[in-house]
């Protein structure tokens, strides 16, 4: 096993004892970027990468700084200085940014190394890793490259279970981290909103919109959320509730979970439901107490198109400068109508387009009423109804998709009429800002990995990771990636 195999925390305590180096672990995580075979990459910053490893040969590994000299990869709609960031979009080809963005920037600082910038659904407005401008991201679970991994944040989810890097940030807006780190058996976090800050994020849907990341256990989880978890001035929405650290994290408590009956009700897959029922028993051996409880189902399915319609809206609002104009890889017209219109033509998928119709639609003075303020009042519902189950419980945790990997052709991001419950539910952690994280549940016998979702209150995020870690102890699947599976099962 190379030392990129590890978990950050390994890596750290091996770079601490000498035994290896920065530049070694910077080379082995180019040399397996530029063997990327699941199409999982945009732009990469080898040369400043190795030059940045030489120097941090030189000195001494700080033994408190666990991101002294780690390799990550970053999504590409995070905003990264001079390195091409194009959000998947034709549409902002060779857009080069003169900043970094706040999350870059505390990497920086701390002396991680960026190796690359992953790629994704376009503008982040997918969720099966098919629709950005590289195509699609494949599963590395699957040589075959039948499976997908799911998005938007498709191509972080696979340098991480490929064993890239130890690591690699991605953002979230309905469920776009912790529904790619199921199908990709992955540690996938997205704090509380507004403690990781979003400056230099490209907008989605900016109500929705966290940043978080892929790591392969929860104790790394824990570990990346004390570095990002700042006030940061520049970002409007970032939290001034005082910061408090979470690792190492708390194992001896015991916890109020509730299941939601709804939720497991729509899932059809025996297996999943099969090792989803075997970690309740052992949560309840352990001393927690986990109760179903019941939620109006007609709430649960409002929650997709819900979704949509504000995500669709913001999206409209926020990427309106993307006209030729001000930002955009501008095409040329007789006014600046034509330049407008055929830039934005040529640039966006009929996947933007559709949501833009949408958005614009919803935005229409005359459709607000019974269209965007209808769905943002559905929000408010379902985030009151969330609010008062965590009234009596700590959390409440189901699996995370009712499904492992869908292969290539059996999901779209066309938009359709069919609301089931399991595959959308995630969204409530996006309409709460609540803190949610997905683990590694088991593996079907396809190979595939599929995760457990684990959701608890605003600003507790603490106790969120530590029933995910007491859930991965159970679980035993720390540091699962298609490396240390082929190495277990002799592949």
């Amino acid at each position: 096993m190379n030392y990129l195999d590890l978990t950050i925390k390994e890596i750290h305590e091996a770079l601490l004892k000498k035994e290896v180096k920065v530049s070694d672990l910077v080379k082995e995580a180019i040399e397996r970027c530029k063997n990327d075979n699941f199409n999982a990459l945009e732009a990469t910053n080898y040369e400043e990468a190795l030059k940045e490893a030489y120097e941090l040969d030189k000195e001494e590994v700080p033994s408190d700084n666990f991101l002294f000299g780690i390799p990550y990869i970053c999504k590409d709609n995070l905003s990264t200085r001079g390195i091409e960031t194009t959000a998947g979009s034709n549409i902002l080809n060779g857009y080069v940014p003169s900043f970094d963005a706040t999350v870059v920037k505390i990497l920086k600082e701390n002396k991680a190394i960026m190796i690359a910038k992953s790629t994704l659904d376009e503008l982040a407005m997918g969720g099966s890793g098919k629709s950005g401008h590289k195509g699609i991201q494949y599963n590395p679970y699957d040589e075959t490259k039948n499976h997908l991994i799911g998005g938007s944040s498709s191509g972080s989810a696979v340098v991480t279970a490929a064993s890239y890097v130890p690591f690699a940030l991605g953002s979230d807006t309905g469920d776009s981290i912790r529904k790619p780190a199921s199908y990709a058996g992955l540690v996938g976090y997205k704090p509380t909103y507004g403690l990781i800050s979003r400056f230099g994020l490209f907008p989605f849907s900016v109500s929705l919109d966290h940043v978080g990341y892929f790591t392969r256990s929860v104790e790394d989880a824990a570990i990346l959320f004390d570095y990002l978890n700042k006030y940061d001035v520049n970002d409007y929405t970032s939290s001034l509730k005082e910061r408090t650290k979470v690792y190492p994290l708390n194992e001896k408590k015991t916890h109020k979970i509730a299941v939601i009956k709804e939720i497991i009700d729509s899932i059809k897959d025996e297996e999943i439901l099969s090792a989803f029922k075997k970690l309740l028993t052992k949560l309840e051996s352990e001393g927690n107490q986990v109760d179903f409880v019941s939620v109006d189902s007609s709430i649960l399915k409002a929650i997709y198109p819900s979704y949509i319609i504000i995500s669709s809206a913001e999206a409209t609002s926020n990427n309106a400068n993307l006209d030729g104009i001000k930002f955009g890889n501008r095409k040329e017209g007789n006014s600046y109508q034509e330049v407008m219109f055929n830039t934005r033509n040529e640039g966006f998928s009929e996947l933007i387009k559709r949501r833009f119709v949408l958005g614009s639609y919803a935005l229409m003075s005359e459709n607000q009423e019974e269209v965007y303020l209808k769905a943002k009042k559905v929000r408010r519902v379902v985030v009151d109804t969330i609010n008062k189950l965590f009234e009596e419980y700590d959390a409440f945790i189901a699996p995370s998709s009712p499904t492992a990997a869908h292969s290539l052709n059996e999901v779209s991001d066309n938009l359709d009429d069919t609301y089931l419950i399991a595959d959308n539910y995630l969204g409530i952690g996006n309409f709460g800002g609540y803190p949610s994280i997905t683990i590694p549940l088991d593996i079907n016998k396809e190979h595939l990995p599929f995760g457990l979702s684990i959701t608890g209150k605003i600003f507790d995020d603490a106790k969120v990771l530590e029933i995910a870690k007491e859930c991965e102890d159970i679980t035993g699947l720390k540091n699962l990636s298609t490396v240390t599976i082929n190495e277990k099962e002799g592949r």
